[in-house]
């Protein structure tokens, strides 16, 4: 029998005011000067599930950048992403639980993200749309052809799509095309966010960004040949793990993205930004805020995690499966984060042990998520 939901008005923290309250704090705390550094938090130090790797990540390597290598219209800027972000180490990290099709799906999807980020990344608002409908028709048709002389992405979305659906169950292919739909018009909008130098308050950041992340469409790759009813997906419990996992993956990828985005000029969608924005504070000051943040997050999942309730028959193993998955996701993007070239292209593990950074001179030629 599925339990009773418990009352949804006290599951989900007050992200405003508990940010507000931190802030209040660091400030009346924080008396050092500016500096050409940044020290980022240890963000999982406390963190139970350790780094671990799905066993068909040397296969799926071969076989993702095989198809990868099919396309031969992307820009320099989306190979060179793709090389240096390490797609496939990213989904053998963050899908270790995986069987072969699905740590395979997992990495393409990586790959297909890499498309619509880099591209989109440099278009207006009005580009990314017609970027977004494209890749959302392809979707929904698989099995048709894509129109000569069209955007590369149309293609890899149909390609991926048409893989995908082979193994996937119906259930988790509805989930997971819902929650695309809301991720790539939540890119269109960060497009024209950026096109007329906006930045939102951290109210309407959260609110934008947990779609801007990607992240509700990667965990349906959790599930990806799972048949969890919508009523279980749906209990408090399990909605308040995924929502934390997505923050605590967002919060951390700002900090750890925000040097390559400053030298970029790609900052303006960044929590660290819209902290210092709104409450005209410093980098670090903003920096620190958002590692108490976290840590806040951590102690929130880890005694949600204890209330995951029984639901009866073969879906109690599937909902401990994915969200064990979610909480793979967590480590396996902070890994990831040092081990690829993507933020860090030469001293990824001397950042990780000392945690301090130097600020980057501005530049186009470094790569950001």
């Amino acid at each position: 029998m599925i339990p009773s939901p418990e009352n949804q008005a006290g599951i989900y923290m007050p992200v405003v005011k508990l940010l507000e309250t931190i802030v209040s704090k660091q400030v009346a705390n924080n008396q050092q000067p500016i500096a050409c550094e940044s020290q980022c938090a240890d963000f999982l130090r406390s963190w139970p599930w350790p780094r671990c790797t799905n066993p068909h990540y040397a296969i799926c390597k071969e076989e993702t950048t095989a198809w990868w290598a099919t396309f031969n219209g992307f820009n320099a800027r989306t190979q060179k992403a793709f090389h240096s972000g390490a797609v496939n180490l990213i989904s053998s990290l963050c899908f270790p639980l995986l069987n072969k099709d699905g740590c395979r799906i997992g990495a393409d999807f990586m790959a297909f993200t890499i498309v619509i980020d880099e591209y989109t990344d440099t278009s207006d608002g009005k580009t990314a749309r017609m970027q977004a409908d494209i890749v959302m028709d392809a979707l929904r048709k698989p099995n048709s052809p894509r129109s000569a002389g069209e955007w590369i992405g149309g293609e890899v979305a149909r390609q991926f799509w048409l893989n995908t659906t082979k193994t996937a169950t119906p259930i988790a292919q509805r989930r997971f095309m819902d929650s695309f739909q809301a991720y790539i018009d939540a890119v269109v909008q960060q497009a024209e966010d950026r096109s007329t130098g906006h930045i939102r308050d951290v109210q309407s950041y959260f609110e934008i960004r947990r779609d801007t992340v990607g992240v509700k469409p990667t965990f349906t790759i959790l599930e990806i040949h799972m048949n969890i009813p919508d009523e279980v997906m749906n209990h408090p419990i399990i909605m308040k793990l995924c929502e934390l996992a997505g923050d605590m993956i967002l919060i951390a990828n700002d900090v750890i993205s925000y040097n390559v985005e400053q030298a970029r000029g790609e900052e303006g969608h960044n929590l660290v930004t819209v902290l210092m924005d709104q409450y005209n504070v410093d980098r670090q000051t903003a920096m620190d805020c958002i590692g108490e943040l976290h840590d806040d997050f951590v102690e929130q999942f880890l005694a949600t995690w204890k209330k995951i309730p029984t639901f009866g028959g073969p879906v109690d193993e599937d909902i401990r499966t994915y969200t064990d998955g979610l909480a793979n996701w967590i480590r396996g993007c902070d890994c990831w984060s040092f081990e690829c070239a993507r933020y860090f292209p030469k001293q990824g593990s001397q950042i990780r042990l000392t945690r301090q950074d130097t600020l980057l001179p501005k530049s186009s030629n470094l790569q950001s998520r």
